[in-house]
């Protein structure tokens, strides 16, 4: 790669360094051309093909099939412009045969289902109605019949067996747009409405109990409605205070940031120090149990001996085990003491580049706004696939199939409604029915859905992956603008985090979609065994489940190791601007050549970010449990009457964690470009004028490193 301000091409192909220092030199990362152009144009290919997806999808989709009940016929209950835009309720005429709600709202039940405007009040028989001297009782019987009956002076016993009418309607209530029994517990006794027994229409006295096999969960159902109201309560009461929480979070969690400048070190060997206390508490535990132990009866028992026992507290009567813990804790007393004497100097340089990350985030304050953006594209590619799923998995046609009570040879074939009456299937099962049982299709496109269900979570998962890159690629190029700026921050561009941003779009689409792409093959591969697994639960082929579980942890780890490589590699992209294969090459030896470095400091940022977790969730948490529980007196007053305090105490302390993790990440991002770009300086420029350091004093003072002939930055 050709420097821009040497002009000299370096034989390894890193980067050009000048020949002499020049105050207009700017680092590394300005000289790039475009890279990996053929996953750019496969990018887009793929794009247009989801677009042209989203179209198909959005021009044969219905998702009125998921919002409105369907009657027998497959018309939506209660849609406008339809026949049935005045009946949003859904009718069946034996809720018994249902054997439960989710029979319900999921698939279909073996009786006739219609369309009504309002469900039914009161107990009646179709035969008491035809019967009463009352036309009215009929009348409002006529409406829980099939809209063609009409004829009201049909015998009641011709009407029942072409099932135009139900036998008996109950009291019932409408849940999720459906008509169930309003059964209630009164004093232990199950009713619906004021009665323990009702008239089955064809003569028997049958008790209710009986109807709660067809409507059991329905209790469930409305239990859940009633606090899903009173959660949606508990908000609107306390939407402003949770706002205030979550400020308090963000100013909580900037305010860390802002520290970790100053109190790095402190905090740091404040944990060493702790953890070394805590040890050394354990082994005078240990020996003082040890000693406690000595001459009781059975405590000289050997572990050997004693073998295996499924009550550990047995164990813990016997010197032996206290011995052995002792001489565990003694061990790894040890290790960490001498691990501390060799590694102090990289601890120290560890705790120096999170400094220096406070130092580039400081200079650079829009990148803890950066996020937000990552966040909106990501809710889009969501959004987009969740709608092209929801279209996709509603674009089937309506299929009927014959259901019947009794056994029956055509159960469960296609049928259509139209012809159903003539054919021989009524004759030989009289009676059966032909139902709407759910949306399908025999055509090219109907066979294809899978396929394109499968592109659909493909696509979202590359899109995504390519999204999460080009906020990782955009934050690394600004903080590597800062580590490469030889005077801190005045060489550094106006806008850096715009310019990393343009340099991401402009040059290296390509190379993230390449990164992502892998990303998103090895992500959808564990979709399909996670699917396997689900399918393969109730089975009892044990090589089958041992050999998918084994697949599941490789996939997992192959996982984990593309996320991190694929990290270093865009922060070697941000920098450099070579390809993907190139960059994660670079980055992996890079690192292999300085592996007890990234241990410690990854070691070191991970206790920090977990200190810093924790401090502003807990924080955050316990005040807002005193404050919604109203136990703070000053604010006693002030606090919104709740019906499940938990509510906003959740929603604060998620919230916070969400937003600590943001600005987490982006700090994560900064320690690892400057530490990424500390050990190219170190390994490519020796402080010569020819090649002198970009590193900040603080890090070539700890180094002892010095730029000879030249001003420090």
């Amino acid at each position: 790669m050709e420097d821009q301000a040497a002009g000299r091409k370096d034989p390894d192909g890193a980067y050009g360094t000048p020949q002499k220092y020049d105050p207009t030199f700017k680092g590394p990362i300005y000289d790039r051309g475009c890279t990996d152009v053929i996953c750019c144009v496969l990018l887009v290919i793929a794009i247009v093909g989801y677009v042209v997806v989203g179209v198909v999808a959005w021009t044969h989709g219905d998702p009125r099939k998921v919002i409105y009940p369907t009657d027998s016929r497959g018309q939506f209950c209660g849609q406008q412009g339809t026949p049935n835009e005045k009946k949003p309720f859904l009718f069946y005429f034996d809720i018994v045969k249902c054997a439960s709600p989710l029979v319900l709202l999921e698939f279909q039940c073996p009786t006739t289902q219609i369309c009504v405007s309002k469900c039914p009040d009161r107990y009646l028989t179709y035969l008491s109605a035809y019967n009463s001297r009352t036309p009215s009782e009929l009348e409002y019987y006529r409406h829980f019949c099939v809209p063609e009956f009409k004829n009201l002076q049909k015998a009641p016993i011709k009407v029942l067996k072409d099932k135009e009418c139900p036998a008996m309607i109950i009291p019932s209530t409408p849940l999720a747009r459906r008509c169930f029994p309003a059964i209630r517990a009164k004093k232990g006794v199950i009713m619906v409405g004021n009665e323990t027994t009702y008239d089955d229409g064809h003569g028997r006295r049958r008790n209710v109990t009986e109807l709660l096999e067809g409507a059991k969960k329905a209790n469930v159902v409305l239990e859940t409605r009633q606090l899903a109201m009173k959660i949606f309560e508990d908000y609107t009461v306390s939407w402003y205070w949770i706002i205030i929480g979550l400020v308090i979070a963000m100013v909580a969690s900037l305010i860390f940031i802002v520290l970790l400048r100053f109190l790095a070190g402190i905090m740091v060997w404040v944990m060493i120090v702790m953890v070394i206390l805590v040890l050394g508490y354990g082994i005078f535990h240990c020996y003082m149990e040890y000693a406690k132990l000595k001459g009781e009866a059975g405590s000289d028992v050997s572990l050997k001996d004693l073998g295996f026992q499924t009550d550990l507290r047995v164990y813990l009567h016997l010197r032996q085990t206290w011995l052995a813990f002792m001489i565990i804790l003694c061990i790894v007393e040890v290790v960490i003491i001498l691990l501390l004497i060799f590694l102090r100097k990289r601890i120290l340089i560890a705790i120096a580049l999170i400094r220096e990350a406070s130092r580039a985030i400081g200079h650079i304050m829009m990148s803890l706004l950066f996020p937000l953006c990552t966040f909106f594209l990501l809710c889009l590619c969501i959004a987009y696939w969740a709608s092209t799923a929801v279209f996709l998995s509603t674009s089937n046609e309506a299929v009927y199939k014959v259901f019947n009570e009794t056994a029956c040879q055509f159960s469960g074939q296609t049928c259509k409604p139209e012809t159903f009456n003539t054919s021989n299937v009524t004759k030989l099962c009289p009676d059966a029915q032909c139902l709407f049982a759910f949306y399908g299709g025999e055509t090219a496109y109907h066979k294809y859905l899978i396929i394109l269900q499968f592109f659909n979570v493909f696509m979202f998962f590359w899109l995504a992956n390519f999204v999460i890159a080009l906020g990782q690629v955009t934050l690394a190029g600004a903080f590597a603008s800062y580590y490469w700026a030889f005077k801190k921050p005045d060489d550094m561009p106006a806008f850096p985090l715009f310019s990393a941003f343009g340099r991401a779009l402009r040059y290296h689409t390509g190379s993230l979609a390449f990164g992502s792409l892998i990303l998103a093959i090895v992500q959808v591969i564990r979709v399909t065994l996670e699917y396997l697994d689900h399918r393969l639960k109730a089975a009892d082929n044990k090589f089958a489940k041992f050999l998918l579980s084994c697949l599941k942890c490789c996939f997992w780890c192959l996982e984990k190791f593309i996320k991190f490589l694929n990290r270093n590699a865009y922060i070697m992209i941000a920098v450099y601007g070579t390809n993907f294969c190139t960059s994660a090459r670079n980055a992996f030896f890079l690192l292999m050549r300085n592996i007890i470095r990234v241990a410690v400091l990854d070691k070191v940022t991970d206790f920090l970010f977990f200190l810093g977790k924790l401090l502003i969730v807990g924080s955050v948490g316990i005040l807002a449990f005193f404050f919604f529980t109203q136990r703070i007196k000053l604010v006693q007053d002030t606090a919104p009457p709740l019906n499940y305090y938990w509510v906003p105490i959740l929603t604060v302390i998620v919230g916070s964690y969400l937003i600590a993790h943001g600005f987490f990440s982006v700090y994560g991002m900064c320690v690892d470009t400057l530490f990424l770009c500390f050990l190219e300086d170190l390994e490519r420029n020796d402080g010569s004028a020819e090649k002198p350091y970009f590193m900040s004093p603080n890090l070539k003072k700890l180094l002892k490193k010095t730029n000879k002939g030249q001003p420090d930055a």
